[in-house]
């Protein structure tokens, strides 16, 4: 994975973080058993989607062509092999 630079796109970053803080604030406010503040935290956990995914839309996140699969797959659709005859020696 490591090879492919996934996910380290400011998109990806944002999102991600965004999401982190909801999910502290959700902990936070089911363990003090306020039914609100969970809420609103899964809210927040919700909106860092969004805002990642806006982002991606805004060009900020990673294209589709960049990732090693794609990239294999488009070669391998241009590229033709033909079979050598089986007494062909080189």
């Amino acid at each position: 994975m490591a090879g492919s630079s996934h996910g380290h796109t400011p998109a990806a970053w944002t999102g991600v973080t965004i999401a982190f803080i909801g999910f502290c604030v959700s902990g936070a406010y089911m363990v003090m058993a306020q039914p609100l503040g969970f809420w609103a935290g899964m809210v927040i956990v919700v909106l860092g989607g969004v805002v990642g995914m806006v982002m991606r839309a805004m060009g900020m996140g990673q294209p589709k062509d960049a990732h090693a699969v794609y990239e294999t797959a488009a070669v391998r659709a241009n590229t033709t092999v033909t079979p050598e005859p089986a007494a062909a020696k080189s």
